[in-house]
């Protein structure tokens, strides 16, 4: 076994508290050698993978990755949320003890990094001078290069944003060693894949992928587990899966700002990126801040603000072209240093191609080869119909190449948020929007989001899969404390933000009511015009919706029957999916008394015939 001494630690790594956790993790995990990295490294790092054939050119200034077969995804049964403290065990964190998490992934983690380099990535997932800044240091301690130069996409990556922490031995330690991806036994009782935030250690242990989910150490577990963790224990702020817009109205000269969760294949990234329709256009600018998270706090003049921590955006492919989101077509343009991941790639020509990216795939197959590597010309009979590229490809880029980026994206005060929205996709029962009022059933409802991505294919059509706050593979403690939480920081404002719920998805035998994509924007500017108190709407036993003539529909063609039908709250379906949403919150721990007097109240506004009188 080797013996590592202070001698094989890189001498511009000065700080003594990261040389003790690289010291320990090197002698459990045994490199060759250790390399201490920074953003100035990318191009550097990009020459070396092209050279190892760890990544292939993607046109000019753009790369290609491909990973292992079987690490494709976050794992989700295989993901851990550990503490010393069992009343932090949730219906989703999959709670285990810290001490068990810690030998087992120590043991699994010995010696799996010989013959490799152990890069140290210290990082902030912050604008630098937030007042949330000593939450947002980090030091990710990788062996694989490709996950390096992701990192330096999505967080500020070097060794400066360690200096001068009031703290300097408060960091999140994270480490991320690869394993051997043939030998895991994924998906079986044998494997040995463990990701796990040990979160009142602040320790992020991570084995048997490189996948960008389970190796961004700084993005999801950091990001989200640890800092939601953070924020709960500190008392100080919220740790949400939420993006992040402005909305500029060009007449007036004010900017709004719209956080929201939403859960997956609900239209989060192409809400955030989105663009206003063509007919608004010289009213409107939509300003871009974050797509997936977002840390919310209360000011010194109570009111709320947030930022994005991360400092790049690693989007999903699929469905990705210049209808659904030409802000992201322009971001991932050739020259922008994007890493696309499992994707389709042409070896002879270097293109990229996705399902959706065009209405068919290219029709001159030579040299195509498909998320896998395996040729699309080889293909026989029984896999012409196959995808071409993996349904969770995925491209990585900074959030400097976004066109429509905020100029105020990286101010350390954040902004001030004027409204929080939850959307799923829900073919009937949400209207295209909801104003909540109060506070209580504002939170309530985010605790019941829901979609029905998957129950239909289960059988159980009609019903959602609940994702509370669109955080279901994050809580980094129980949903009852979480739910407090929210409840305790939001009723410290002085000046609260509108919440709401949105649905793009409403269909009539298949077919959608509602355009979506820019026409989006429609619903968020009716929301802050009843926030200003311009338009009144119609109450609801769930919630203010729009009276028909108060949303803008310059320009756009909507026939009557649907606009009715979108604004509609349909009583009976409705008080069917109370039943579902009381067995929902039962299942979670610790639920507060004012969440569950919030679900009363509009049990009672339905039962009392569909208004709002009995609230």
């Amino acid at each position: 076994m080797a013996v590592w001494t202070t001698a094989h630690i890189p001498a511009e790594l000065r700080h003594e508290s990261v040389r003790q956790f690289v010291r320990e993790w090197a002698e459990i995990t045994e490199p060759d050698r250790i390399e201490l990295v920074s953003a100035a490294d990318d191009a550097r790092l990009l020459e070396e993978a092209l050279a190892a054939g760890e990544l292939r050119q993607a046109g000019v200034g753009r790369f290609y990755a491909r990973s292992h077969p079987h690490d494709t995804a976050r794992s989700e049964a295989r993901t851990v949320v550990a503490t010393s403290d069992e009343a932090d065990r949730g219906r989703y964190d999959n709670w285990q003890p810290a001490a068990e998490v810690r030998a087992t992934l120590t043991e699994r983690m010995r010696g799996a990094s010989r013959g490799k380099t152990l890069y140290v990535v210290p990082y902030l997932m912050a604008p630098p001078g937030t007042p949330l800044a000593p939450y947002a240091a980090g030091v990710e301690l990788t062996d694989d290069r490709t996950v390096v130069l992701q990192m330096v996409r999505m967080a500020r990556v070097g060794i400066e944003y360690l200096e001068g922490l009031v703290d300097p031995d408060f960091f999140v330690r994270g480490v991320h060693v690869t394993g051997e991806l043939d030998a895991l036994g994924q998906g079986t009782e044998e494997d040995q894949r463990l990701f796990a935030t040990i979160a009142d250690e602040r320790t992020i242990l991570h084995f048997g992928s490189a996948y960008g989910g389970n190796a961004l150490l700084g993005k999801i577990a950091h990001g989200l587990r640890q800092a939601s963790y953070d924020g709960q224990a500190s008392g100080r702020f919220l740790a949400e899966q939420f993006l992040l817009l402005g909305i500029r109205d060009l007449e007036t000269g004010r900017t709004y700002h719209v956080c929201g969760g939403f859960p997956s294949a609900s239209g989060k990234t192409n809400l955030a990126m989105t663009l206003p329709p063509d007919a608004l256009g010289a009213r409107y600018r939509v300003d871009f801040y974050g797509d997936d998270i977002a840390w919310l706090w209360v000011d010194e003049q109570g009111r709320l603000r947030g930022i994005n921590p991360e400092n790049g955006a690693f989007g999903v492919a699929k469905d990705t072209n210049d209808a659904t989101n030409p802000t992201a077509m322009a971001a991932i343009a050739e020259g922008s240093g994007t890493i696309f991941t499992n994707t389709a790639y042409n070896e002879i020509t270097g293109e990229v191609w996705w399902e959706g990216l065009t209405p068919e795939p290219p029709a001159e197959v030579e040299g195509w080869l498909d998320w896998r590597g395996d040729p699309i010309a080889g293909r026989g009979p029984e896999r012409r119909d196959d995808p071409w590229a993996h349904p969770n490809s995925r491209f990585t880029i900074p959030l400097s190449r976004i066109p429509n980026l905020a100029d105020d994206a990286d101010d350390p005060d954040g902004v001030v948020i004027d409204a929080v929205i939850f959307g799923g996709r829900t073919r009937d029962r949400e209207p295209l929007i909801r104003a909540i009022d109060d506070l209580a059933e504002g939170v309530y409802d985010g605790l019941t989001l829901g979609a029905e991505a998957t129950f239909a294919a289960e059988g159980l059509d009609g019903q959602l899969r609940y994702d509370p706050m669109s955080m279901r593979p994050f809580f980094s403690y129980s949903e009852g404390r979480y739910a407090k939480h929210w409840l305790d920081v939001l009723g410290a404002l002085n000046v609260a933000p509108a919440f709401a719920h949105v649905n793009w998805f409403q269909r009539d035998e298949g077919r959608y009511l509602w355009p979506g994509y820019r026409e989006n924007l429609r619903a968020l500017l009716w929301l802050l015009q009843y926030r200003e108190g311009q338009v009144t709407g119609t109450r609801t036993a769930v919630g203010v919706v729009p009276q028909p003539h108060e949303l803008d529909l310059t320009g756009l063609e909507l026939p009557a029957g649907d606009l009715s039908r979108l604004l509609e709250v349909d009583g009976p379906r409705w008080a069917e999916e109370m039943g579902y949403r009381h067995e929902h919150l039962a299942g979670l721990p610790d639920i507060p008394a004012e969440i569950w007097a919030a679900h009363d109240r509009v049990a009672a506004a339905l039962a009392a015939g569909g208004s709002d009188d009995a609230r």
